[in-house]
C-alpha cells in the first residue's frame, strides 16, 4: 500500500467521514487506539450549536494510520459506513481574508 502521508512530526493526520453525530472525541480516540498511538482525536462541530458535523480528524502514528485506514474505511461503525483516509492539506482554503479577496474589485455605486 503506497500512500503519500501528510506528516506531523512522524504522525499522520487522518480524515474520518460519515461519523454518527453522537460520536465524542473520547469514543473516536478509543476506536483508533486499537491501531496505534493516537496523538489527538477531534470531532468537528458547529460553533453555534456544538453539534457534530459528522466528520473528524485523528492524528496517529504512521503504522496506526495505515492499519486504521485498511480496517475502518468502507466498514460499518454504529450503523454508519465510515470513510477513512489520509487528510488532504488545506492549500485550497486561505485563512487570511485578504488573500481570499485579492481578485475582487469594489464598485462605487454613487450612493453616499
Amino acid at each position: 500500500m503506497d500512500i503519500e502521508f501528510r506528516r506531523i512530526v512522524d504522525n499522520v493526520r487522518v480524515y474520518v467521514g460519515n461519523l454518527p453525530f453522537k460520536t465524542t472525541d473520547e469514543e473516536l480516540r478509543k476506536l483508533f487506539d486499537t491501531f496505534g498511538k493516537v496523538v489527538s482525536a477531534d470531532v468537528i462541530r458547529y460553533r453555534e450549536s456544538g453539534r457534530s458535523k459528522g466528520y473528524a480528524f485523528v492524528v496517529i502514528d504512521e503504522e496506526g494510520a495505515q492499519n486504521s485506514i485498511a480496517q475502518l474505511n468502507d466498514n460499518e461503525y454504529e450503523n454508519r459506513v465510515l470513510k477513512v483516509r489520509v487528510a488532504k492539506p488545506r492549500e485550497n482554503y486561505p485563512r487570511d481574508n485578504k488573500k481570499k479577496n485579492q481578485n475582487v474589485k469594489s464598485i462605487r455605486l454613487g450612493i453616499d
